[in-house]
């Protein structure tokens, strides 16, 4: 008897020692395997050596909250509440997360909160959801807040391009969670930021002046106004971490442009938004008037870079409107809406980090692009047109009058137009085998280096628009008339971060996870045979296993028995 109690004890006391020595073990062992295809619990490099950096407790406050979501929504909603699990488990302190609503909060504050839910870029959205009731509107708030004991961020998580299906936009922002809650963790617990200059002393930036940009990068990075004819050396640019020459009205001179030279041979990060053609939009009304062709100094540089900026307005009709006065109504001018091709809504997207997902970014007469041969440069285009596009050599006409009548498709025959590039690898000096300016040593010249060039044929993509009653400035990215915001912003930062740290968080966005969607018409057809198998085999494997069982045991004991 004795016997039979010890040999009943023995494979529980393994068992249960077995269990005690695992706990035991996973209080000192911190390991996780990801076997999915897609690797959708691992983190990038940079984001891992972001979290290291985290020295207290986070808080994540997911805001995607609400009765009835529907499937897709709900799914979203898990995948923030996985992603910050994923985070907590590689970050050396605790992050923790809880849902908030903020509609719960009292009217007299409610207002307040979602004004500043803005400041991080988290506009509400209405929602049709099912209930008993039938459809109804619910406004639901697709962001988080991050916080530490003392600050607070946050990040807007629902994003895509407005032409892609809801399935698609879904699963990018899927894709994208890992980036915007790393980007919102960083800009916590590293405040420090790096510089940038705006050049200025040529009409840059002659719409805002600069006000688009420091409003979108405010937080982010620390911007100058840099009058370039006061540099001396290039060592004088060396310490910023990007250049910006946004839309310039006046020549550079040879010195000018030989200090941009040798900032992008010392491995700087050049960025040019550079007009083809001069447009006086305010002398468009009755005959119009006429593009025409400029040369500030800057295009030889571009084209021994690999770019050249053309002398031409693209117009495509993916287009944006523009207020014209339209007559009097009583005694008060009315503005209305005028179709405008030279205002081009650029939905098409390079598959990179800097634009993966990224919405409809608006341009103001754009000139086209075209590459020549530049040895060593990798040239990647950012941003098309549309597949119905054409090309206005300047000099052009450019009237209000003319969008009296709807255009002719037929004259549309261009399609998917560059109006953005990425230039990266190893530059040659223009200035090589050539007389250097005046003023400056053949010993301290490059003759090639490693930096980054970006070329947009469009010198306002990141100039704010204004407040049509009250001429203040705008965010970067939203229309006046139409009230709708454009992703220039984004553009913008996604665009600053790339050019910062190309292998940092950003590199984050190029992740993709397959959208796996089940067969409708499959459903229909087999729904009743895979509820049967799903059911009733389990239930037959399970008495023909215990069958099994019982017979061994009968035919066993029966034989002892015996």
């Amino acid at each position: 008897m004795k016997k039979t109690a010890a040999h009943i004890a023995k494979p529980w006391f393994f068992f249960f020692g077995g269990i005690l020595v695992f706990v035991l073990l996973a209080q000192f062992l911190n390991f996780r395997i990801d076997l999915t295809e897609e690797k959708r619990y691992s983190l990038h490099p940079a984001t891992e050596e972001v979290l290291s950096l985290i020295t207290e407790p986070l808080h994540v406050e997911i805001l995607l909250v609400g009765e009835n979501l529907p499937g897709g929504m709900r799914r979203l909603q898990k995948s923030i509440e996985a992603t910050v699990r994923t985070f907590n488990a590689y970050s050396p302190e605790k992050i923790t997360y809880s849902y908030f609503d903020p509609l719960s909060l009292p009217q007299s504050e409610r207002g307040d909160f979602i004004l500043s839910l803005t400041d991080y870029g988290i506009n509400p959205t209405n929602l049709s959801v099912l209930r008993n009731s039938g459809q109804q509107e619910q406004l639901i708030f697709p962001g988080i807040l991050v916080s530490n004991a003392e600050f607070e961020t946050g990040a807007l998580v629902l994003s895509g391009d407005r032409g892609m299906g809801q399935d698609q936009i879904l699963n990018q922002s899927i894709e994208n969670l890992e980036f915007e809650l790393s980007n919102a963790i960083r800009k916590l617990i590293s405040p420090e930021s790096s510089s940038i200059a705006m050049i200025m002393g040529h009409g840059e930036m002659s719409a805002d002046e600069g006000y688009g940009m420091v409003e979108a990068l405010d937080g982010d990075f620390e911007l100058f106004k840099v009058p370039l004819e006061q540099a001396k050396t290039p060592a004088d640019l060396a310490g910023f971490k990007m250049v910006f020459i946004q839309g310039p009205k006046e020549n550079y001179t040879e010195r000018e442009v030989y200090l941009l030279d040798q900032y992008v041979m010392g491995g700087g990060n050049l960025v040019i938004l550079l007009d083809g053609v001069a447009v006086e939009i305010e002398n468009a009304g009755g005959e119009g008037t006429l593009a025409m062709p400029v040369d500030l100094g800057l295009d030889k540089l571009l084209f021994r870079y690999g770019v050249r900026v053309n002398k031409d307005l693209v117009q495509d009709l993916n287009f944006g409107y523009i207020p014209v006065m339209g007559g009097n109504f009583g005694d008060q001018q009315q503005m209305v809406p005028l179709p405008w091709p030279f205002y081009i809504l650029a939905g098409r997207m390079q598959e990179h980090p800097i634009t993966k997902g990224l919405d409809v970014v608006e341009f103001r007469f754009a000139s086209s692009l075209d590459t020549v041969k530049a040895d060593g440069v990798t040239k990647t285009p950012l941003i098309f047109s549309s597949d119905l596009t054409r090309v206005l050599p300047a000099p052009t006409r450019v009237a209000f009058a003319d969008m009296e009548q709807e255009p002719i498709v037929k004259q549309f025959g261009m399609k998917n137009l560059p109006l953005a590039y990425l230039l990266e690898g190893e530059f040659t000096s223009l200035y090589k085998n050539r007389f250097l300016p005046d003023g400056f040593a053949k010993a301290d010249f490059k003759e090639s280096g490693n930096g980054k060039v970006v070329v947009i044929g469009d010198g306002d993509v990141f100039q704010a628009q204004t407040n049509l009653k009250d001429g203040t400035p705008l965010a970067l990215g939203e229309d006046p008339f139409s009230q709708t915001t454009y992703a220039n912003k984004l553009f913008l930062k996604n665009l600053v971060q790339y050019l910062a740290d190309p292998d940092g968080i950003i590199a984050s966005r190029t992740r993709t996870f397959q959208i796996r969607p089940l067969n409708k018409m499959k459903i229909a057809q087999q729904k009743t045979f895979w509820q049967g198998l799903n059911v009733l085999v389990p239930v037959i494997v399970l008495l023909i296993l215990g069958g099994i069982v019982w017979w061994i045991r009968k035919n066993k004991y029966s034989r002892k028995i015996n």
